[in-house]
């Protein structure tokens, strides 16, 4: 029963084979081979009878790397996105240190301002004392 299917394995894979892919014999010899020798035949032909090696495929993508530090895809998105938040970063810490400036100037307008009013009020303060003192020398004068 095993020879009887090897038998017919055996011719119809003969059969069905491209004949640039037969081995040293041309597909009548292998037919008869396989036929004429019980058993061995068929062994034969499927030992040696065609070249195992299958066609070449049309040449597709390259296959992606299984590590993405081994994809230089994956890496230069990597980089990319670095350098993006890099520029953020940057624009962030210039936006702060503008805010700083002004808020640093802000202060120091309102502190000459409020000098500038105390140093009024103090001129005031001192033209009021020195009418006083003026008057009451007119006072103690008479």
């Amino acid at each position: 029963m095993v020879a009887i299917a090897l038998l017919v394995y055996a011719l119809i894979d003969c059969l069905q084979t491209d004949s640039a892919r037969f081995r040293s014999l041309n597909r009548g010899a292998w037919l008869a081979i396989i036929v004429l020798i019980p058993l061995v035949g068929p062994i034969l032909w499927l030992a040696m009878g065609k070249q195992r090696n299958r066609p070449q495929r049309p040449a597709g993508p390259p296959p992606r790397p299984l590590a993405p530090d081994d994809d230089p895809e994956f890496l230069r998105r990597l980089r990319d996105s670095d350098t993006k938040h890099e520029q953020m970063l940057h624009q962030w810490e210039a936006d702060l240190r503008r805010r700083e400036a002004e808020a640093q100037r802000k202060k120091d307008a309102e502190a000459a301002a409020e000098e500038a009013e105390r140093n009024r009020q103090a001129e005031a303060r001192k033209r009021e004392d020195e009418a006083r003192q003026h008057t009451d020398d007119e006072d103690d004068s008479r």
